[in-house]
């Protein structure tokens, strides 16, 4: 399972960290970063979650 943010769309809500920290890490501004790599094992409810809680719908699980 990967995840793609799309950087450009993202206002700094900060959502996606609230509500999964363990994946989602955010610049100085509260910007989303993008996520390299594959979602860790047990992690993909959270993932779902952060993804969920974008009020941009920036984030997509894959």
């Amino acid at each position: 399972m990967k995840i793609t943010i799309e950087t450009a769309a993202c206002s700094g809500h900060a959502r996606c960290a609230a509500a999964s920290p363990q994946l989602f890490r955010l610049d100085d501004d509260g910007y989303a970063l993008p996520f390299d790599g594959e979602v860790p094992a047990g992690l993909e409810q959270a993932a779902r979650d952060g993804a969920a809680a974008c009020p941009e719908r920036a984030i997509t699980v894959h």
